[in-house]
């Protein structure tokens, strides 16, 4: 898409590919640049992917509209140990449905207003 997008999105490991408007949200379709992973299992590295699920992920909004992310959730196959590790994202905790910036977010918004 645009080094722009990538730049002020601000994370790590992704590019943005598209960005599309709907009933003023705006949806963001991230590609991972890592080809393969450490398998969280046995420590070996591999690049055989065995799925794909893109999920959809709330991240901040932007000049008044929320942000959704559509991000690829890629699950891989280890030779090594035989098992399906799926893929680890800086930026998103386990089966959650927004960034670890959002959730900051919201806990700081909530902060403030129980002052």
């Amino acid at each position: 898409m645009s080094f722009h997008l990538d730049y002020l999105l601000a994370l790590p490991g992704v590019r943005v590919e598209t960005c599309t408007q709907v009933e003023g949200k705006i949806f963001l379709g991230l590609s991972i640049l890592s080809e393969g992973i450490v398998c969280h299992h046995c420590n070996n590295p591999t690049e055989k992917l065995h799925q794909n699920r893109p999920i959809l992920v709330r991240d901040l909004s932007v000049f008044g509209r929320p942000v959704y992310l559509k991000i690829p959730r890629r699950q891989f196959y280890c030779p090594s140990c035989q098992r399906y590790p799926t893929e680890k994202l800086d930026f998103l905790d386990v089966k959650r449905r927004h960034t670890q910036r959002y959730e900051q977010d919201i806990y700081e918004r909530v902060k403030q207003s129980s002052r």
